[in-house]
């Protein structure tokens, strides 16, 4: 019998994650699987994921606080990069 991982969290697809960009400045986003959300840095918005679904939906998007993206930022190395480059 195979020997799987059991993982509490869920996460995007990796091919999904690679065509992820921000709908707004179509810059890359990073993802926390952890808070269910994608993280645009440079507008200081996220984009919630829910069921494994990225809600890409400007008027769904909530912008943070300072202390929220401190928080984010402050595990920025743990989080999944987007592949989306800015104006692409």
């Amino acid at each position: 019998m195979p020997n799987y991982r059991e993982d509490p969290l869920m996460t995007l697809d990796p091919l999904l994650i690679d065509v992820l960009a921000c709908p707004e400045d179509k810059g890359s986003l990073l993802y926390f699987a952890e808070d269910n959300v994608l993280f645009n840095p440079r507008l200081h918005r996220t984009y919630p994921v829910r069921d494994d679904i990225p809600v890409m939906l400007i008027d769904e998007a909530t912008t943070v606080d300072a202390d929220e993206e401190a928080r984010l930022m402050a595990k920025a190395g743990g989080a999944i990069t987007t592949s989306a480059s800015a104006g692409a």
